[in-house]
């Protein structure tokens, strides 16, 4: 289903965080091209604001928080934000995180360990802690980004940030459910995004973790089932339907855009199918 005059989000007010790109930037598009007045948090400030002028070019009701997420009062400004332009929120998307680093687990230190932590399971929680009292009175959506490096190698911590916020999914959409609000997420794998403006990376790798990254890239490739990566827009898609009407009656589930697994063509050669 394309967005092209869908109106599923009208009079609705959406904070996406991590919306300075990627998937995040994405989502905020495909909300707003449905009607959805939106927020982009983000603590990348140039390119978030940078979206939301583009937003705006185009038509669209969308203004930036910039804040750091990984923290409470971060999230509590975007929540904030949403109240004093919009007047309500309905929609959370809580995209913002990524790996940092991928080598064996014995080889991060405790700062990285924190950094990983820091980026990828905090901002989550502490959202859908500052979006709930305002959601309570009249209900809404809130759709996490997990990812499928619940299973893999190299990216531990990470890993388990991940499965954080797959449980922080399940039971919180539990809790949540007498208020009308409903939970849910995706588990993106391998998506294409364009050149970062933002580098997850505030060093270069040294020549131990080059080899290290080929090694996981290497692994990782021999896991798709389809033979090309997501789109950022493919990942919308399904983000904008959980968050929508048309999964009113689908709370706490996962749905795996990254979907694991290795193609009977690796293993028998496509002449023998």
């Amino acid at each position: 289903m394309t967005s092209q005059g869908c109106t599923r989000f009208t009079d609705q007010v959406a904070v996406v965080t991590g919306s300075g790109q990627g998937i995040g930037l994405a989502t905020a598009w495909r909300l707003a091209r449905e009607g959805a007045r939106v927020v982009l948090a983000d603590k990348a400030e140039g390119p978030t604001r940078e979206a939301v002028e583009a937003l705006r070019q185009d038509g669209f009701e969308a203004v930036a928080s910039i804040s750091d997420l990984s923290t409470y009062q971060g999230a509590q400004h975007a929540m904030a934000v949403a109240l004093d332009h919009f007047g309500a929120l309905d929609v959370l998307i809580n995209n913002v995180g990524g790996t940092i680093w991928k080598k064996p687990f014995w080889h991060y230190s405790e700062e990285e360990i924190q950094a990983e932590v820091a980026r990828s399971f905090w901002p989550p929680l502490w959202c859908c802690r500052a979006a709930i009292p305002h959601m309570r009175a009249r209900g809404g959506a809130i759709v996490n980004v997990g990812s499928n490096a619940t299973m893999g190698i190299f990216r531990i911590p990470y890993s388990a940030s991940k499965g954080g916020v797959a449980a922080l999914t399940t039971s919180l959409s539990v809790e949540l459910a007498d208020f009308g609000i409903r939970v849910n997420a995706v588990s993106p794998g391998n998506t294409a995004v364009r050149q970062r403006p933002t580098p997850r990376l505030e060093r270069d790798l040294n020549e131990r973790e080059k080899k290290w990254n080929t090694l996981f890239y290497e692994y990782a490739s021999r896991e798709n089932l389809f033979e090309r990566p997501a789109t950022v827009d493919e990942q919308a898609a399904v983000i904008a339907f959980l968050a929508s009407s048309d999964a009113a009656y689908i709370t706490g589930e996962l749905i795996d855009t990254g979907k694991r697994g290795m193609r009977i063509s690796e293993v028998a050669g496509d002449t023998d199918l």
